[in-house]
């Protein structure tokens, strides 16, 4: 079967694993109606993913997270809601609409008060707590401006302790484009969201302080989710 064929069978099986998992949550799916009305782009991660966040957070026991990339609150949601209530979320933010939505979405939710909005450039907002000798993060994710995930790495190993996990998304999907093209992934200029995801993902693998994985996730479209551990 051609690779592009295998495209629709990958969309039906999520749905099935949706289906079956992830039955309809109003506050949820009022999150993403408040999104989409406001005009945010629609690059949420799905709602197996979404699950698939709350269950890492449940089995690892954290109770400290940091979220780079707020946008309205969707993943936000699941790992707050993961924590619970003797738990906080740190989550990162530049743009002031989304960071608007997302508040809303979190008060709908019943869990602002344990969210922490922290605006500003993700770089900027992580090295001040590094500075400030923030305490570390039992997990971390990743989802934000893709360029900027080898630094955002950098500074996860920074805020993180053993035993901490750290997740990115988005780190299968514009490789698994230009393999159905029938292209290799390579090095390509004035493509920075590639160039960013590739060597994110190289120095994830070759970093000998973690021990990682990245497992395919599916909606319209093949992508990853990368999981690493912080060795003991």
């Amino acid at each position: 079967m051609a690779d592009l064929e295998l495209y629709p069978l990958l969309v039906e099986v999520d749905q099935y694993i949706e289906r079956l998992f992830v039955p309809p949550d109003p506050v949820l799916e009022q999150a993403l109606k408040n999104a989409t009305e406001a005009g945010l782009p629609e690059i949420h991660v799905s709602p197996n993913e979404g699950k698939l966040l709350y269950l890492l957070a449940k089995l690892s026991g954290a109770k400290r997270v940091l979220e780079i990339g707020l946008l309205g609150g969707y993943s936000a949601i699941w790992l707050a809601r993961a924590v619970g209530p003797l738990g906080k979320l740190v989550t990162l933010e530049l743009d002031e609409n989304y960071i608007r939505v997302a508040s809303k979405n979190l008060e709908l939710a019943g869990l602002r008060s344990m969210v922490d909005i922290r605006q500003g450039a993700a770089q900027d907002t992580l090295e001040k707590m590094v500075r400030a000798g923030e305490a570390p993060f039992d997990l971390v994710f990743i989802d934000a401006n893709k360029d900027g995930y080898p630094e955002y790495l950098d500074y996860a190993l920074k805020l993180t302790k053993p035993g901490s996990l750290i997740l990115a998304d988005n780190v299968i999907r514009r490789i698994a484009d230009i393999m159905v093209s029938g292209e290799k992934p390579k090095a390509s200029p004035g493509d920075s969201m590639l160039d960013g995801i590739q060597e994110f993902n190289r120095k994830l693998a070759a970093n000998p302080k973690l021990e990682s994985i990245v497992v395919t996730v599916t909606r319209e479209f093949v992508d990853g989710l990368a999981i690493a551990r912080v060795k003991d």
